[in-house]
């Protein structure tokens, strides 16, 4: 708390994530919420809440975040988290959902995409479904009646600039399948520490030189999907809007599709 006021983007309206740094057999705990003024409500709570000491805050900043934006955004990623069943989530009841224009909630939509990619990068998958039923396995066409305990996300591709990738999501992260077509070189816009994860990999040979491309040399597992098709791409990418079955659904739509029970 004591950095915080050092950062002027602290006081802007915006989302932010309370996370407890303690992991073992039961779930950690974590917390959404938002504020027009997201350094005051954290001041509150720093008082109120005990058992977070890790906060991740999301504004903007052109400073177009209006109360309606983010009550909107709080009530879609309290759903989020709760349907991903991955932390226990101090909130109580779903916040509503505020009424916004639909060119408003297009590009709210996007939002949640980059914090969802954003969290995942650094190792928060609390928005990150994790899928395992065999109603999905079957819908999805990915399960046979010898083997039914195939995930239904276990067979997805990722093509950009001419590579292919292969993963799988499971319960402990995202793998990167052996095999698997990298680019050698990396843009501005992928976050230092996958930069430092690539190369390492490179380094210790699960990545190796092929021409002017990386290929994997064994499966690699990420803590996400993002994670994973951002070192692919060289790029910050989404991974569930990346990542493909092969009946060209993105991640994304599956989960959608589980959820909606379609």
């Amino acid at each position: 708390m004591n950095e915080l006021p050092k950062w002027p983007e602290a006081s802007k309206p915006g989302v932010y994530f309370l996370f407890e740094s303690r992991f073992g057999d039961s779930k950690p705990i974590a917390y959404v919420g938002e504020s027009e003024n997201v350094l005051q409500r954290l001041t509150s709570h720093d008082r109120n809440k005990e058992f977070w000491n890790e906060v991740i805050i999301f504004t903007s900043k052109d400073e177009n975040l209006t109360k309606a934006h983010i009550k909107y955004l709080e009530s879609v990623l309290v759903c989020l988290a709760k349907q991903a069943d991955r932390y226990q989530l101090e909130n109580g009841n779903n916040p509503p959902e505020s009424s916004l224009p639909r060119a408003d909630r297009d590009a709210m939509e996007e939002f949640v995409v980059n914090v969802r990619m954003v969290l995942g990068v650094l190792g928060y998958p609390i928005l990150e479904l994790i899928l395992q039923t065999k109603y999905v396995e079957e819908r999805e066409g990915l399960v046979s009646a010898e083997n039914t305990r195939i995930n239904p996300l276990s067979e997805l591709t990722f093509t950009v600039n001419n590579l292919i990738a292969k993963g799988a999501a499971t319960n402990e992260g995202f793998v990167l399948k052996q095999g698997s077509l990298l680019s050698k070189t990396n843009s501005g816009s992928i976050p230092g520490k996958l930069a430092d994860i690539k190369a390492q990999l490179l380094k210790t040979g699960y990545l190796k030189e092929d021409g002017d491309k990386l290929v994997a040399t064994d499966d690699i597992l990420l803590s996400s999907s993002s994670y994973a098709a951002a070192i692919v791409a060289g790029t910050s990418r989404s991974g569930p809007q990346s990542w493909k079955s092969a009946n060209g659904k993105t991640m994304k739509q599956i989960e959608d599709g589980f959820l909606s029970g379609v």
